[in-house]
């Protein structure tokens, strides 16, 4: 048993949920790219993972993406192993709601999916995303190269000038090297494709970078 959490603080390690051992089973199919949502995936692609704010409207904002071969929604960048999705809610896992991006560089540059994610959600909001609050909507680039994490920075720096100039504030991002990635439950995969009038939380500033 756990106690729901309101706190938009992160928990320690040592005061979140034990999690499992069980991986979460998903149909490793994409319902719209067709193909699988799992690797080991082909040494032409690359892997990113981004958070920012409800995952189901993010996934969709990528896989609309051309040279995105395929995406998935999970956790990421807390500390519980294999949460559920009601565990991650309780604020108690410290995990993220986020979108692993697997595309093509050579159809779709790192450069495109950094910005779209910057001009996709207000990351200055912290620990929210809207209306939606809590440790899991908190905007999140999980980078898995050296050259992922130099084009979050200095694009997050650019973004945060023309923010400044629009009267917002500081940007929250957290830029950080990629930790476990655990796939959420089969039914939050693609939601907004299986549920074409599904709640989407996604808004951005209006700022963008050209």
């Amino acid at each position: 048993m756990f106690t729901l959490s309101n706190k938009e603080e992160l928990p320690s390690a040592t005061d979140a949920l034990p999690g499992r051992d069980e991986e979460m089973p998903v149909v490793n199919r994409h319902v719209v790219l067709d193909r699988p949502i799992k690797g080991p995936f082909s040494d032409d692609l690359e892997q990113i993972i981004l958070g920012m704010g409800c995952f189901w409207g993010a996934e969709r904002k990528f896989w609309e993406l051309p040279g995105v071969y395929t995406t998935a929604v999970g956790y990421s960048a807390g500390f519980t192993p294999n949460p559920t999705y009601q565990e991650v809610c309780s604020g108690l896992t410290g995990h993220n709601e986020v979108v692993l991006v697997v595309y093509k560089p050579t159809e779709c540059s790192l450069d495109k999916i950094i910005r779209v994610f910057f001009e996709s959600h207000n990351p200055t909001q912290g620990m929210r995303q809207g209306n939606d609050r809590g440790t899991q909507y908190r905007s999140g680039v999980y980078y898995l190269t050296d050259k992922q994490k130099v084009h979050a920075d200095t694009l997050c720096a650019d973004y945060q000038k023309k923010l400044t100039r629009s009267g917002y504030g500081l940007i929250t991002t957290e830029i950080k090297p990629a930790a476990e990635f655990y796939y959420a439950e089969d039914y939050h995969q693609q939601y907004l494709a299986k549920n074409p009038n599904g709640y989407c939380g996604l808004g951005g500033t209006g700022v963008n970078f050209d």
